[in-house]
């Protein structure tokens, strides 16, 4: 029965380490090239392992113009866009999921509409309003356009969230003496705990990896740009530093893969919980 039964998932096993494979290969040949001396890199034979190692790379990146003042501007707009998205999105998850008001199916189908227009072709109105009202190369105007690209995805799950908490709960704070925002405060937010995980991290993870409006919309002051800008800088006159290039890629997906590990299980059952239970 077991023989059978591991027989019948084989294909599924096969087909999931494939995928594994395929998925991570490139974030492998990152890693690796970053400790590859340079004559390994331009090899005409690659090899899978490194036949030696170097830190070579990641001093070059260290060491390059602006990578401490790129790497701040990074998390400033990122935290910010976060922290504001999930300021926003508590609120009107809450007035969606809790009350009854006349347009909530509009509002939410809006919502969803905005979650679905992909952002790259808004690049042009957003550098447009940008332009008319003199916020070009300022940081707040990317942490702007981060919120509003974060704040849809973070508004549709933590209203599956507050929605699966049952009202009775907050009733029972009410019954005790609590406002209503008290209530909330003290009896469904301290639930929201995995919800609110799972959404700092997608928006975390999309404004921190966001080079189009970066670079289109941070021009004159180059004091002011990003990290995944940053990164087009290893350029000279022979041509692209591939090792340097490497090795800042990998410390630019540090911080993200650090985030993932640290909220690994808040995340996984954030985002089941808003999206089936919701």
């Amino acid at each position: 029965m077991t023989t059978s039964r591991t027989l019948r998932r084989l294909p599924l096993h096969l087909g999931a380490a494939f995928t594994v494979i395929v998925c991570l290969f490139p974030v492998y040949w990152m890693v690796t090239t970053s400790f590859k001396p340079s004559r390994d890199i331009q090899s005409d034979d690659p090899h899978l392992l490194p036949q030696s190692w170097t830190l070579d790379h990641f001093r070059r990146a260290i060491d390059a113009d602006g990578f401490g003042l790129f790497w701040r501007n990074s998390v400033l707009v990122t935290l910010g866009a976060v922290l504001l998205a999930l300021v926003v999105a508590l609120g009107a998850s809450f007035a969606v999921a809790r009350m009854r008001w006349r347009g909530r199916r509009q509002f939410l189908l809006m919502v969803f509409i905005a979650q679905m227009a992909p952002w790259e072709s808004l690049i042009i109105p957003v550098y447009i309003i940008a332009r008319d009202t003199d916020m070009l190369d300022r940081l707040p105007t990317l942490t702007l356009v981060y919120f509003m690209m974060t704040l849809p995805f973070t508004i549709v799950v933590l209203r599956g969230f507050i929605a699966t908490i049952p009202p009775e709960l907050e009733e029972s704070a009410q019954v005790d003496g609590c406002t209503r925002l008290g209530a909330f405060r003290h009896v469904a937010f301290p639930l929201l705990a995995p919800g609110l995980m799972a959404t700092s991290l997608f928006g975390y993870i999309t404004a921190w990896n966001e080079f189009a409006y970066a670079n289109f919309l941070i021009i004159k002051q180059q004091d002011h740009r990003t990290l995944p800008v940053w990164l087009s800088s290893f350029q000279n006159t022979f041509g692209t530093d591939w090792g340097a290039t490497m090795a800042a890629s990998t410390l630019f997906a540090l911080p993200a893969l650090v985030v993932f590990l640290l909220l690994q299980r808040q995340v996984t059952s954030g985002f089941a919980a808003g999206a089936v239970k919701g």
